[in-house]
């Protein structure tokens, strides 16, 4: 059985160097994207409640017109029964039965009274809902057009980068499975914790990538050497040295240009 070749330190470092620019670049990629896709969603809750609302403003139009009708209607009955009690009050037999009917006919007039003071009220009900009905709809037309033109942008960006995105989700996946496990949590962890994402960075100038804590030169001799993996002290983040870093942009950029 043929012997599994065991992987040195130096091709762990490249190996990691090498996941930390396809995560960069995915990083990138969804950078571009930036707030669009809440913007976009967002903007879609915002026209879905605008519908409902005008909807529902409406239905509310339909209410008041019924209950309007309803006290045009009683309106009529009780003329038809004022009509009838008047009638009746030429015919009555004594005072008792006429101031009974004189009551029954205040208490109509009453609420004919009652009944278009509501009419009145509905009627000012409705004029004030038209006008929310025409803010709303002016409103809902605005952001319908904002929401066509976000997502136009979002559509733009997703079909220039969803295929290099995916394909390099995949490669950052296969290029996991070549790092042993340990290092890839500690990879996963420190990315986590990071503002930038870079967990894997180049000595740049005697500091670590991005930071301003000097490295001691000992230190230094030690990240060129490639026999360990040294994290920084400071940022917690594995360190490559620059050429090693330069070596692998430049094979990554290759792959990149191909995707």
């Amino acid at each position: 059985m043929a012997k599994k070749k065991e992987v040195t330190v130096e091709e762990r470092l490249r190996a990691l160097y090498d996941l930390q620019l396809i995560d960069s670049r995915i990083d990138e990629i969804r950078n571009v994207r930036g707030e669009l896709p809440l913007e976009v969603r967002d903007l879609e809750d915002e026209v879905t409640g605008l519908s409902t609302r005008l909807e529902k403003l409406v239905a509310s139009l339909e209410v008041v017109d019924n209950d309007i009708i309803s006290k045009k209607n009683l309106i009529e009955e009780s003329k038809a029964l004022i009509k009838k009690y008047s009638e009746q009050q030429k015919n009555v037999r004594n005072n008792r039965e006429f101031n009974s009917l004189t009551k029954e006919v205040e208490f109509q007039e009453l609420e004919i009274e009652l009944a278009e003071k509501h009419i009145k009220e509905f009627k000012a009900q409705i004029e004030q809902k038209k006008t929310v009905i025409t803010e709303t709809k002016g409103r809902l037309k605005e952001r319908e057009t904002h929401l066509k033109h976000k997502k136009g942008e979002l559509d733009a960006i997703l079909a220039e980068t969803e295929k290099e995105e995916q394909a390099l989700i995949q490669k950052s996946e296969t290029y996991k499975t070549q790092i042993e496990e340990r290092l890839v949590n500690a990879y996963n962890r420190i990315r986590i914790n990071v503002k930038n994402g870079l967990a894997v960075v180049p000595i740049e100038r005697g500091a670590a990538g991005g930071s301003f804590f000097t490295i001691p030169p000992q230190v230094q001799v030690e990240i060129a050497s490639r026999k360990k993996v040294i994290t920084d002290e400071h940022s917690g983040r594995i360190l490559v040295d620059a050429a090693l870093a330069e070596e692998q942009k430049v094979k990554m950029e290759k792959m990149f240009s191909k995707l």
